[in-house]
């Protein structure tokens, strides 16, 4: 482990934080390969309902280290196979945190940019306080983007919108964000915590073999499945659904006029 990636588990939630505070929690390789073991041990952790990525201090992520690009030594690959290759291997963070059986949540404070707005965009939703910037940062240090951003970012805002805020870097404010649907919800900075917590905790206490469900059909659906694909995935995940312990217990609660009391079974 590493003390740029620090994990705590709180209930069922387990929250990831990016710690390198006074570099704006900019990716190092330390950073990523943590992140790449702990999202790929709790995607299969039964325990565990949520998983929230967040930022140390002032900042969600600022992305590549600059520095380390200024001064050569962001990666020790020389050959282009060999860079690609392992900026590939670090990728898998995003996508992870999109493919993970199991809701995903960016509790953004502060700015989110370039690789660091990809992680965000990767995760299902994007709590962010009153004070939180994006911005794909990208053309200002003359690359063309990584981690999935433009993926995710099109199906978000559309093409038109993508393209703009790729060719011109230009800085978006959390009302904005909102607004654009970049974001899921904005809350005051002294809120932010608790609020994206509790609706992490609210998610964990749900349905999560559905949920596994749910986030299939929605992936496909984003990734340009055919219709008929699409029932077809739909019937057989709603009756695999159908066939759990939780939806009986749904059925017999909403019967009994209580709240589910869900097992994940």
């Amino acid at each position: 482990m590493t003390d740029h990636l620090l994990e705590e588990i709180r209930g069922s939630v387990a929250i990831l934080t990016m710690n390198r505070p006074d570099r704006r929690n900019a990716m190092s390789k330390e950073m990523l390969m943590a992140m790449l073991e702990s999202l790929s041990r709790l995607s299969m952790d039964d325990s565990i309902g949520c998983v929230v990525l967040t930022g140390a201090g002032n900042a969600f992520c600022a992305g590549g280290d600059v520095k380390a690009m200024a001064d050569g030594v962001e990666d020790d690959a020389d050959t282009l196979e060999g860079k690609t290759q392992q900026l590939r291997a670090v990728m898998e963070t995003s996508r992870l945190l999109h493919e993970m059986p199991k809701p995903t949540i960016a509790m953004v404070g502060g700015a989110a940019a370039g690789a660091g707005l990809s992680l965000a965009l990767a995760c299902d939703m994007r709590v962010a306080a009153s004070s939180a910037k994006f911005t794909t940062a990208f053309a200002k240090v003359g690359y063309s983007g990584d981690f999935g951003g433009s993926f995710y970012l099109t199906h978000l805002v559309g093409t038109a919108k993508a393209r703009e805020l790729y060719y011109t870097a230009a800085l978006v404010m959390a009302d904005e964000a909102l607004s654009l649907g970049m974001v899921n919800h904005v809350f005051p900075d002294a809120e932010l915590e608790a609020e994206a917590l509790g609706f992490a905790d609210a998610l964990a206490a749900g349905p999560r073999i559905a949920y596994r469900y749910m986030k299939r059909n929605l992936n496909a659906a984003e990734s340009g499945a055919p219709l008929k694909d699409m029932l077809d995935m739909e019937a057989l995940h709603h009756s695999r659904c159908g066939m759990t312990e939780d939806h009986q217990e749904a059925t017999k609660a909403f019967v009994e006029k209580r709240p589910p009391v869900f097992s994940g079974r």
